[in-house]
């Protein structure tokens, strides 16, 4: 049971090279939820900053997606599948 649970957690935190990743360059999804989401927090409300939320939204939903489907460790998909869910909650909340 120990090797399995330290085979579980190698695949965490490890890539296809065997190599421990704790923190990748932020990918362009993510660096563009992060430039709207603070573009919206300082433009007043109305239609605009309205807007700039929605796609700051849409932006982490595309880098959850993508976290999900080429995440280098499985800590990354499961990062992405977190982040998703809660994104599609925050919609239809």
């Amino acid at each position: 049971m120990y090797t399995n649970f330290k085979r579980l957690a190698n695949k965490l935190v490890r890539d296809k090279n065997n190599e421990i990743v704790w923190w990748q360059f932020p990918n362009p999804p993510l660096m563009g939820w992060f430039v709207f989401l603070v573009l919206a927090q300082v433009i007043a409300p109305g239609s605009l900053r309205t807007g700039l939320t929605q796609l700051s939204g849409g932006l982490l939903f595309v880098w959850a997606y993508l976290e999900i489907t080429q995440g280098v460790t499985y800590f990354r998909r499961l990062l992405g599948v977190i982040v998703f869910l809660a994104v599609l909650v925050g919609y239809f909340r």
